[in-house]
């Protein structure tokens, strides 16, 4: 008789033979600047906890005190009796650090652009995506109805061309949705999100901004790429965003007018039939935008950790491609010698993964590594001594 799940074991055996499937290792203990991986002790450089937060002191104690006063579970999705006082809090600051009308939690950032993409846009829409975009969002847009193009990564004049061609287009699309991610995650680059807006203007499109991995990180205080170009809700609709990077905790969400939040939660499925997040992560979330808030010194230090450490690996002669952000690439070119450089920095101390094919180019396989703002100097001192010796041992450096 045919085994009719023998094609699990078939591809991942594939995957493996091939070197492209996930070793998972195992974390001991906190998301901390010094972690436990596998059991050893490293500098980890590969988190998104970009500030630190997933364990600082304020954060934990608004968990824990959440428990205590809400019990572990919200018992229930958010239309029907999942909503706590404590969600409706988070929301209600969230708008306020973004500068928002209204903001609306989801469970996760990929359940955001899953869930809201196709609501934005169906059949009779146009959705024009940046190439280099985030997989969820590439799932939201998969999962719409409406007809898809694509401009070349970060250039406004392709943008331009797409833009004007939609235009044309008989019969006329209902609703033109442009998406891109804020900084990419794969090169650290930063999307030109004021000529994106100033472009979904003059075209009467809607701009929708995945800005993942710019909170904590750009704009006033870590407010975001909107606040660093300051723009106005006018001018980016949508701006998505998620807790699981520098605030430290999990959730997705979005930030707009009251007339967006309104109609997402009443048609995202991924926000309807999804349990609520539980009341520690819901009160963890809360405290990290009181940090943000009240403790600017965080990103300070992480944009300072970030300009020793891309200067330094770029002065030794490392390629650290076209990065503006704490996200900074070390390429190396093929995938085997990402592999040997991410095994012998953990030898020397140090977890910072590859990246390779085919999630990046077959010759622009690297190790990403992501500066974090509770490193000490001596931290990054270390780090920078580990890639300078793996580099010259592998001869990757001359």
């Amino acid at each position: 008789m045919r085994d009719p799940t023998g094609f699990l074991r078939e591809e991942y055996e594939q995957l493996r033979t091939a070197d492209l499937d996930w070793k998972i290792r195992a974390l001991g203990g906190p998301s901390a600047p010094w972690s436990s991986i596998d059991g050893k002790r490293v500098l980890m450089l590969c988190s998104n906890n970009y500030l630190g937060l997933s364990n600082h002191p304020k954060v934990k104690a608004a968990a824990a005190a959440a428990v205590a006063s809400h019990g572990a579970g919200s018992g229930s999705v958010r239309p029907i009796a999942g909503t706590m006082d404590l969600h409706l809090e988070l929301e209600r600051r969230l708008a306020r650090f973004k500068d928002a009308e209204a903001s609306l939690v989801y469970q996760t950032g990929f359940a955001t652009n899953a869930g809201l993409i196709p609501q934005l846009a169906g059949e009779g829409d146009l959705i024009i995506s940046d190439e280099l975009n985030h997989g969820s969002i590439i799932d939201g847009v998969r999962l719409s109805k409406a007809e898809r193009g694509v401009f070349r990564h970060r250039d406004m004049a392709d943008l331009e061309v797409v833009l004007a061609k939609a235009e044309e287009h008989t019969p006329a699309y209902r609703r033109i949705l442009v998406i891109s991610d804020g900084v990419f995650s794969m090169d650290g680059d930063i999307a030109p999100l004021d000529q994106i807006a100033r472009l979904g203007a003059a075209h009467g499109a809607m701009v929708y901004v995945d800005d993942a991995h710019g909170e904590g990180v750009l704009g006033e205080g870590g407010r975001g790429i909107v606040s660093h170009f300051h723009l106005s809700r006018r001018e980016v609709q949508v701006e998505m965003g998620t807790f699981s990077k520098a605030f430290g905790v999990v959730g997705g969400h979005i930030s707009g007018s009251r007339d967006l939040v309104n109609f997402a939660y009443n048609r995202s499925r991924t926000w309807l039939l999804s349990g609520s997040h539980p009341p520690a992560v819901v009160a963890a979330c809360t405290a990290a935008i009181d940090v943000l808030e009240t403790e600017p010194e965080h990103v300070r230090r992480l944009w300072a950790h970030t300009k020793r450490f891309k200067g330094a690996l770029s002065s030794a002669g490392f390629d650290v491609g076209r990065s503006e952000t704490p996200i900074v690439p070390v390429i190396v070119g093929e995938s085997s010698r990402a592999k040997a450089l991410s095994e012998r920095l953990f030898e020397l101390g140090v977890f910072a993964l590859p990246i390779v094919y085919p999630m990046v180019a077959k010759e622009k396989a690297r190790i990403r590594t992501i500066l974090n703002a509770a490193l000490t100097d001596e931290d990054v001192g270390f780090a920078i001594a580990a890639f300078e010796k793996a580099g010259r041992e592998l001869q990757i450096l001359h």
